[in-house]
């Protein structure tokens, strides 16, 4: 609190400024009211103005919070979650970019929205719980000043009462004076007359000389407590006054200060954010894509060889040897093969009926659906194949431990699992056949398959059914036969290129071979319509890559 003297209040020399005239003067003490309530209105219009200030803060957080609602709701309308990640356009680096903008936006929108918390907590519940000791503040001092004021005014009625009192008290003496003084004189009146009128003039002396004390006593007590009242409880009260209205003064440059301050503190959140925008930008890689679409697109089919020259004459000259008995062939007719030649790069082909072989799609299409096909049923397989390691090992547990449960009630779980292992073994030969044909390598992931005896214990079994001595392979693992072979007994090549990694890989399976995303690698072997790269490091590990992951430069 900041301790201001007495004759240095602002407050107290705009009083004394008015208040200067003599003691005895009637309505001093209005100059003093009126100066009271500037006083009160001031202190009032700065407690208003907090409460103004209060009410704009908090229709900005208002603003901060619809702004940053609006920003979540564009991020969602736009980021459809619900398609799948493996869709082809999600490989495109400009499609990443924007899905990296929308994330932006959407941390971009949770900072608006700290914005409007910080200043909810930090300005308007800090300054209205503020507020509100103001007021109770001001109002205890503001009732001290009117209970000074009121006594002073109450001491100031009885000081007029006593002196005007005194005023006829003794004007009646100095006329009973004067009646005395005129019987003594007058030769009529009796002895008795003047005795009595001297009587009466010395009994309203007497009474005049007490309301004159009477009137001096209340005169020297309202000049003390009128003294007390300018020199010592206003000043004080006005002190208390103004050092209320300065503390009020400063919290609310504060508030000021937080105002911008609270958005300044999120300013470098906010940079970051506005920077992953511009990097996203930067990250767009339109060859990238055009070999995105190429990977994804690229159909198989080889180029069509030059059209044979059909010699017409040669044609009848073959047709008029030909038995009568056959049908001559036309100019039409000897086209043969060229009019059967399939223009399939410009030709607007009718949906396709789809097949369970995929026979419906070009060579390399088709080989990257039957691939991605093996995998799932290898993934269902696998479920199913831990399931029945689970059932058996449950059924272990309840044949030696019966209080835990009958061992028959398994046994229907147990038999649809092993049909399901059955059937899924069945398509996964199918799709192995269908992939052969189709040129593939059928680098399929081989699982750990059991089944179930008839006396519920589960054997190990290979893929293709027989029993097999050795134990089954650990299911995590996956087993990628040609590649292994490829590696078998053979030296290192030259490589033929470069490539440059767009994408993370682990490489966990074998055969395979982990990068990192902007790795650079030696490209070995290229890719022969499987979609695998073979790479080399320069430390000499090799391995194949997904070609769609990488970005191929080879040597010319």
């Amino acid at each position: 609190m900041i301790t201001v003297p007495f004759s240095d209040s602002f407050l107290w020399r705009l009083v004394v400024e008015i208040n200067s005239g003599r003691a005895e003067d009637p309505y001093r003490h209005v100059a003093l009211v009126d100066q009271y309530d500037i006083i009160e209105k001031h202190t009032q219009s700065g407690l208003e103005l907090v409460e103004k200030y209060v009410k704009f803060v908090k229709e900005r957080t208002e603003i901060e919070q619809n702004y940053a609602k609006q920003l979540r709701n564009l991020s969602k309308k736009y980021n459809l979650k619900r398609s799948s990640k493996d869709e082809p356009e999600c490989r495109f680096s400009s499609y990443q970019s924007f899905l990296d903008i929308l994330n932006e936006m959407n941390d971009y929108a949770g900072q608006r929205e700290l914005i409007a918390e910080n200043m909810m907590m930090s300005i308007c519940i800090d300054l209205t719980k503020y507020l509100q000791e103001l007021k109770q503040e001001r109002k205890t001092y503001l009732m001290e000043a009117k209970k000074a004021q009121q006594s002073l005014e109450s001491t100031y009625k009885q000081l007029d009462s006593s002196k005007k009192r005194f005023e006829r008290e003794w004007r009646e003496a100095e006329r009973a004076a004067q009646y005395a003084e005129k019987t003594d004189q007058d030769i009529n009146a009796t002895k008795a007359d003047v005795e009595k009128a001297k009587q009466q003039a010395h009994m309203r002396a007497h009474v005049a000389e007490e309301c004159k004390n009477d009137y001096a006593a209340q005169l020297q007590k309202y000049n003390k407590e009128q003294n007390q009242f300018y020199f010592s409880d206003m000043p004080l009260i006005f002190n208390k006054l103004q050092d209320l209205d300065e503390r009020r003064v400063r919290k609310l440059a504060q508030g000021y200060i937080l105002f911008s301050d609270t958005e300044k503190h999120v300013m470098p959140i906010i940079g970051k954010c506005l920077e992953g925008i511009t990097k996203a930008g930067t990250n767009v890689n339109e060859r990238n894509d055009s070999m995105v679409v190429i990977e994804q697109n690229k159909s198989g089919f080889e180029r069509p060889g030059d059209v044979e020259f059909e010699d017409y004459s040669q044609g009848i000259n073959r047709a008029s040897s030909d038995s009568s008995l056959g049908t001559p062939k036309g100019p039409m007719d000897l086209l043969g093969k060229n009019k059967s030649k399939n223009f399939w790069l410009f030709s607007k082909r009718s949906k396709p009926t789809v097949t369970e072989d995929f026979t419906h799609l070009p060579p390399e299409q088709r080989r990257k659906r039957l691939q991605q096909k093996l995998d799932e049923i290898c993934k269902e397989l696998q479920k199913e194949v831990d399931q029945s390691e689970a059932l058996g090992k449950m059924k272990d547990v309840y044949e030696k431990n019966p209080q835990m449960g009958d061992p028959a009630s398994l046994a229907s779980q147990i038999s649809q699992t092993s049909q399901n292992i059955e059937r899924l073994r069945g398509e996964l030969n199918k799709y192995e056949t269908w992939l052969a044909e189709a040129g593939g390598r059928g680098d399929t992931v081989r699982y750990k398959t059991q089944t179930f005896n008839n006396n519920g214990a589960h054997d190990g079994l290979s893929p293709d059914g027989a029993q097999s001595d050795e134990s089954t392979p650990d299911p995590s693992q996956a087993i990628y036969a040609e590649f292994d072979d490829d590696f078998e007994d053979e030296e290192l090549t030259a490589p033929i290129g470069k490539c440059t990694a767009m994408y993370n890989f682990p490489g966990a399976s074998e055969g395979t071979i982990s990068m990192q995303e902007g790795e650079v690698l030696a490209v070995v072997e290229e890719d022969k319509g499987d979609g695998w790269t073979r790479v080399r490091r320069s430390n000499g590990d090799e391995g194949y890559i997904p070609t769609s992951y990488v970005t191929i430069c080879l040597n010319k």
